[in-house]
C-alpha cells in the first residue's frame, strides 16, 4: 500500500534552511558559494566499498529525480545500535545488496548517534524525517520519493514501504531475506503508479 506523508514545511526552512531558498515569484535564487561548500562539508557522500551513500536529503532526492529510483532511508544509530551494525555486516557489505542498491535504490544514511555530535542542520533534517516516518527503532528503512509543490513549496514523501533487520533469516543469508522483502516493496511501488 502507497502511504503518502506530507510535511507542511517550506523548502526555504526544511533541512537544510536557505539551501534551496526562492524569492516571491517562486524563482530559486543561487546558494552563495560558501553554503555550497559549507553544505557539502556538513552533508558529504560517503563511498563504502563502492557503495555511494549520502546524508543530505536534498543530493539523495536531486539523484532519485535524475535516475527515477526511490531513496532508501536507512535509520540508525552509527556509534551505539547493535542491531544497525549488524545489518551493515550481513546485508549492507554483501555483494548482493551492493550490486542490488546500485540498480534499484538511492542510498541516504540518517543518523541518530549518542556519542558524537551531528551539525545543528543534519540534526533538523533528520529528527524531522523522523517524525515524518514515525520512526520508533532502529535499524528502519523506508523507501521513499520526493514531491515538490511548485506553488505552496511543500514537500510530500510518498512512501513505498518500511523494512528492518529481516524476521528469521537463513544464517548467513540475510542478505536474500532482506532483498526479498525490499524487491516486493519496490514491486508494490511500481504498481501503485
Amino acid at each position: 500500500m502507497k502511504k503518502a506523508i506530507l510535511l507542511f514545511i517550506t523548502c526555504s526552512t526544511i533541512f537544510i534552511g536557505g539551501a534551496n531558498a526562492q524569492n516571491k515569484k517562486g524563482i530559486a535564487k543561487p546558494v552563495a558559494k560558501e553554503t555550497k561548500k559549507q553544505i557539502t562539508k556538513v552533508a558529504p557522500i560517503v563511498e563504502n566499498d563502492s557503495l555511494v551513500w549520502t546524508t543530505d536529503i536534498f543530493k539523495a532526492d536531486s539523484v532519485s529525480r535524475k535516475t527515477h529510483k526511490p531513496i532508501f532511508g536507512f535509520f540508525t544509530g552509527s556509534d551505539w545500535c547493535g542491531w544497525c551494525h549488524r545489518l551493515e555486516r550481513e546485508v549492507f557489505e554483501k555483494e548482493a545488496f551492493k550490486k542490488w542498491a546500485k540498480q534499484n535504490v538511492v542510498l541516504l544514511e540518517l543518523d541518530y548517534p549518542r556519542k558524537k555530535q551531528l551539525p545543528p542542520n543534519l540534526q533538523q533534517q533528520n529528527a524531522q524525517l523522523q517524525q515524518a516516518f514515525q520512526v520508533q527503532g532502529y535499524p528502519t528503512i523506508w523507501m521513499f520519493y520526493i514531491e515538490k509543490d511548485g506553488e505552496t513549496n511543500n514537500i510530500k514523501l510518498n512512501a513505498l514501504g518500511s523494512l528492518g533487520y529481516p524476521r528469521n533469516p537463513i544464517e548467513g543469508k540475510e542478505e536474500i531475506a532482506f532483498l526479498e522483502t525490499a524487491n516486493e516493496i519496490l514491486a508494490k511501488g511500481k504498481a501503485a503508479k
